[in-house]
């Protein structure tokens, strides 16, 4: 009987140190490597936009003192694109039309419509162009 068990504990102990081996193994060796994501020009872009749009929004409900508009918003025009996505007339549209609307909200006196109108800018370009970013978009409405 002590026999019996000993060659059991045997087997038992050279099975679990074999898995562990293996585990050590599957750890040590990646199947594939993984690539760091790297944010297009565009993409950071827009990013700065949303981040500004923030401020801005807060600025308006207090009413605050807007400042100005920054100069890198015209830079839409030229940011490079997100791989795989095109610089079309339709981007070139919306853009100019979103560009306007951002600059409108610098002189208008009714800077929450206008504000919403910007809003409304980014949605409808985005809706087609790449839809992702909608929902937090929409957090920018003023109410």
């Amino acid at each position: 009987m002590k026999y019996l068990l000993v060659v059991v504990s045997v087997l038992f102990l050279s099975c679990n140190s074999n898995k562990s081996e293996d585990k050590k193994e599957n750890c040590e060796k990646p199947k594939e490597e993984l690539q760091m994501y790297e944010a297009s020009e565009m993409a950071t872009l827009m990013e700065q936009m949303y981040v500004h749009n923030v401020q801005l929004r807060d600025k308006i409900i207090k009413n605050d003192s807007l400042g100005k508009l920054p100069d890198y918003f015209s830079n839409i025009s030229k940011a490079a694109m997100t791989k795989g996505k095109e610089r079309d007339a339709f981007f070139n549209e919306k853009a100019a039309i979103f560009t306007k609307a951002q600059s409108e909200i610098y002189t208008s006196k009714n800077t929450k419509e206008s504000f919403n109108t910007m809003v409304n800018a980014c949605i409808s370009c985005h809706e087609v162009k790449c839809g992702g970013p909608i929902e937090r978009i929409k957090t920018l409405y003023i109410k």
